[in-house]
């Protein structure tokens, strides 16, 4: 089952992960909400639309806006709506 980890923490769980561009995107209920702040920062991708962020926060270490999601996509990537993906360090196990 795919998880996602960061400072030796798991932060999400699914075997309902969806692969786009190399990333998982994992379902909202499979994140564990405590480690996981909204971040200020937007950035567009052409196709996906306007990605939101997270920090993330595990034993007091922060990994700023580590992860990412799609709140409102455009069509082609609706698939991945609310789902999120991470980066900068997060480890991601399939």
């Amino acid at each position: 089952m795919p998880q996602a980890k960061f400072n030796g923490k798991v932060i999400a769980e699914s075997d309902d992960t969806v692969i786009v561009d190399g990333n998982h995107y994992f379902p909202p209920d499979s994140l564990i909400d405590e480690h996981f702040q909204p971040s200020a920062t937007t950035s567009v991708c052409g196709w996906k639309g306007t990605a939101s962020y997270y920090t993330l926060v595990v034993e007091g270490v922060r990994n700023e806006d580590a992860a990412w999601y799609y709140p409102d996509p455009k069509p082609d990537a609706e698939h991945i709506r609310g789902r999120v993906a991470f980066w900068k360090g997060v480890e991601v196990n399939s």
